[in-house]
């Protein structure tokens, strides 16, 4: 097969971290080529670096045997080179077309032809099974999966020879994902490359003609679909065996109950939703997406406004009308103690609610500011004497949360946008065990980050609710659910139709809950 990109001796340096290290690589023609490799291998860099973002410290380029010196993605655009990154780049407050066509619009007597534009961007979803999106609303005003369907077309309008998707499928629904794959064979099929990044390993298998491994900068091995078993792609990229994906489920007990939801309801979202959560258990949310489960979890840390129902913290009825109320809302509630005064992040008294959010981007980080800035930014008050900061205490608080989320970093001083994706959401999650909370909602936590850090995860909730925490959790990964919750409660059309623990909790029966089958027994003959 015909060798479309290729580089050589690539290399690029952050301060004191490598992100490539004299890498060779090559992709061929009308193939989809997957890029595999924990959080922070150099996934991120290399996709920069042929999409122009970034300028190589060393090496060479070239496509279609021509030699490349991208300056911007821009000029990657104008090669042919067009990339979908997992962070949109979409403008919140233009419309669905113009932002499709944002770059080139249609134009007319010198004006944009704004009829032009909508039939293009009409046309543009359409090809990918979006008819469903209205061209002129504003992308604000989308849900995050159909954000991401726009973030696709407008990519596709630029005609791209060399596609790069890097965890495009990451927010969407079954039924887009799917799409997305059959957008996938057209362009192969039509002569374009494709590189594919993602931590789906069945996308890996379904889709990809060759995979390549990455590890701290270094391009490891590269070899065709069905080389090599899952297992043994997963200890090529985190370079050691691999232990037991999810922590073992200590036995169920009673515990007395931290989390107490009473009918709570929100406009036509949400309908008489009812939960317990005990100390120190974990709780799934399963269903298809867009059941309600978000709303719940932003209902609970006071997002939401005119929300209607009981909510009990510790057994203490609370009113929750803002994210600063549900910060406090664990006041003389009992737990373990310890966090933001420089021990490790806990569950102690005074603890409220944290909400790990669906787009760390938008809503967990403030991109600009430093990592240290970021950890600490939930917690002022535990770590100020009066109007000023404690600066021994932040130190020591900052280099706790570091150390025990393993994050990857050069300096804390750094700004966070700098870090890889698994490395940004582990700021976003010790920035809030940091506030000591006795409720933690997640809103897929893992979605776009490696095997190796979802495992660090996984580990860390369990620990977290060893330690007296309740724990919401909210996944679009059956796996997930299945291995890291004690129980999981289903919801459809935002109600809680079944609640699923012990061995009545596998795929089939959360499929199943979540198309709202009734259970029917075997016929006796």
């Amino acid at each position: 097969m015909e060798q479309f990109l290729v580089l050589a001796g690539v290399s690029k340096r952050y301060g004191g971290v490598r992100a490539l290290d004299n890498v060779d690589f090559a992709c061929n023609r009308a193939e989809v080529h997957a890029v595999l490799g924990e959080n922070g291998a150099g996934k991120s860099t290399l996709i920069k670096t042929i999409a122009g973002v970034v300028q190589p410290d060393a090496g060479t380029m070239t496509l279609d045997g021509k030699k490349l010196s991208l300056r911007t993605p821009q000029a990657a655009n104008d090669a042919g080179i067009v990339c979908i990154f997992q962070e949109l780049s979409l403008l919140p407050d233009l419309s669905v077309a113009d932002n499709i066509s944002i770059a080139r619009p249609p134009r007319r007597f010198g004006l944009i032809d704004l009829r032009a534009q909508r039939r293009r961007a009409e046309e543009l979803l359409a090809g990918i099974g979006c008819e469903d999106v209205n061209p002129m609303m504003r992308v604000r005003d989308l849900p995050l999966s159909r954000r991401q369907m726009v973030e696709i077309a407008k990519a596709l309008g630029k005609d791209p020879r060399l596609l790069i998707l890097d965890e495009a499928t990451s927010a969407l629904t079954g039924a887009d994902v799917e799409r997305v794959y059959a957008m996938l064979a057209r362009l192969k099929a039509s002569g374009v490359a494709v590189l594919y990044i993602s931590h789906r390993m069945h996308e890996i298998e379904a889709l990809a003609d060759r995979l390549s491994v990455f590890r701290n900068g270094r391009h490891i091995e590269t070899f065709g679909r069905g080389e090599r078993s899952p297992d043994q792609i997963v200890q090529l990229m985190i370079g050691r065996e691999i232990s037991a994906q999810f922590p073992p489920k200590p036995p169920r007990a009673e515990a007395p109950p931290m989390l107490e939801i009473k009918g709570l309801s929100w406009e036509d979202r949400l309908h008489g939703v009812s939960l317990t959560i005990g100390r120190g258990e974990i709780v799934g949310l399963g269903g298809l997406d867009g059941q309600g489960q978000k709303e719940l979890l932003l209902a609970l840390f006071g997002v939401l406004k005119q929300v209607s129902g009981e909510i009990r913290i510790g057994g203490r009825r609370k009113t929750i009308g803002s994210p600063a109320d549900a910060m406090t809302a664990g006041r003389q509630t009992g737990g373990a103690s310890g966090g933001a005064n420089g021990g490790q992040a806990g569950v102690r008294s005074g603890g409220g609610i944290a909400l790990v959010p669906e787009d760390r981007k938008t809503e967990g980080l403030m991109l600009p500011m430093s990592i240290a800035e970021n950890l600490v930014i939930a917690s002022l008050g535990a770590l100020s004497n009066g109007p000023f900061m404690n600066t021994g205490r932040e130190r020591v608080a900052v280099a706790d949360a570091i150390s025990r989320l393993q994050i990857k970093v050069g300096r804390d001083s750094d700004a966070v946008h700098t870090l890889s994706g698994g490395n940004q959401q582990k700021v976003v999650i010790a920035k809030w065990l940091m506030t000591e909370p006795a409720v933690i909602l997640l809103n897929d936590p893992t979605r776009g980050i490696d095997v190796g850090t979802k495992q660090e995860i996984y580990r860390l909730l369990r620990e977290l609710a060893d330690q007296g925490a309740a724990i919401l959790f909210y996944s679009t990964d059956y796996d997930e659910l299945i291995g890291s919750c004690d129980r999981v409660a289903i919801l459809y059309d935002g109600r809680i139709v079944r609640e699923l623990e012990g061995c009545a909790l596998t795929e089939q029966a959360i499929i199943a809950a979540s198309l709202n089958l009734t259970r029917t027994e075997p016929a006796h003959v």
